[in-house]
């Protein structure tokens, strides 16, 4: 039995980093897993994704499956393995396919606005 939740999340989600908006989505997914916080997925649509670039990182989540790497590349400097995406997740995580998180940092702000 997964522990895993996703549902819409309410209301518009931005993405910025580096003095840009990556992504601003009235479509994203929280997924919540076990005790952990709450992680918005934005729809790949709604992603500037020019400003990302694929990764050689990759991680396995046994719920999830195997997640996709991705730099984000501002003015300034390069933000590595910032967002991540599960191409092909498990059953659990199905609706979640087609969707990139993000690492919230100094550098990256995921909120809703």
């Amino acid at each position: 039995m997964t522990h895993i939740k996703i549902h819409k999340a309410p209301g518009t989600w931005t993405v910025r980093a580096g003095g840009a908006v990556l992504a601003e989505t009235t479509n994203g997914l929280a997924l919540s897993e076990g005790s952990h916080p709450s992680v918005i997925y934005f729809p790949r649509s709604d992603i500037a994704m020019a400003f990302l670039d694929t990764s050689d990182q990759t991680t396995k989540c046994p719920h999830k499956g195997q997640a996709a790497y991705y730099n984000i590349i501002t003015k300034s400097q390069t933000l590595e393995n910032a967002a991540w995406s599960y191409e092909d997740p498990k059953q659990a995580a199905e609706s979640i396919k087609g969707h990139l998180a993000f690492h919230t940092s100094d550098t990256v702000t995921v909120e809703q606005v």
